[in-house]
């Protein structure tokens, strides 16, 4: 008899349990950056910061608070340009924005002003709700009722009884979140990252539950 077909400790049933839930995202983080290369690394602070300013004051002009903008530092790299043989293109100077909007009606507005502000990349859009706390802890008890259904389904198939949990561990959301995203991908939930249309945000949670066995 293999390891499969075989409990080296028997102790009860351990069942896993998963679930999901929607609500419509409140909250958008807009990932963009700004690179400018000139042939002088002070040229391309200059021009950058100059680019940074301007598109704090676009920001400040949508009521959008300082405190809802991160700017990473000014990063600095030498540029190459690579054909029959490689010459300086000079200093590129980059700082990342990541801007989170509560108002989405103006995620749209707020993009196009942004880029033409001087923004020359836009790395992604990532929708959000505040009360993930909250959704996360209805998730995680629909999770224990799933795992508790089906261990109940298998001690009736088995001709037993459940006894009372002793033991409980936690299963990490993103994984949850990968796993049926993977077993969903036709579906989908639009309003994912990188699309202008809010769509859902899902909230999960997963458990595995240990409950002992009476009878059999």
């Amino acid at each position: 008899m293999n390891g499969t077909q075989s409990i080296e400790s028997p102790w009860g049933v351990s069942v896993f349990g998963a679930a999901s839930v929607d609500a419509a995202p409140d909250l958008a983080r807009l990932r963009v950056a700004i690179s400018q290369t000139r042939n002088k690394p002070g040229e391309a602070f200059a021009a950058t910061r100059s680019g940074v300013n301007a598109i704090r004051e676009v920001l400040r002009g949508h009521e959008v608070p300082e405190s809802a903008v991160s700017t990473s530092r000014l990063n600095l790299s030498s540029q190459w340009n690579y054909g029959s043989e490689r010459t300086f293109a000079g200093y590129e100077c980059t700082a990342s924005f990541v801007i989170e909007l509560r108002e989405l009606d103006t995620l749209e507005t707020v993009l196009i002003d942004v880029v033409e502000a001087g923004a020359n990349e836009v790395q992604g859009v990532e929708f959000d709700v505040r009360t993930k706390k909250e959704l996360r802890a209805r998730a995680r008890t629909a999770a224990v009722a799933a795992a508790r259904e089906k261990a109940a389904l298998y001690a009736e198939a088995a001709g037993a009884q459940l006894g009372p949990v002793i033991h409980i561990k936690d299963v990490d959301a993103e994984q949850v979140q990968n796993y049926r995203g993977h077993s969903s991908r036709r579906g989908g939930d639009g309003g994912g990252e990188g699309d202008l249309t809010p769509g859902k945000v899902s909230v999960s949670a997963g458990v595995v539950l240990g409950l002992s066995l009476i009878g059999g």
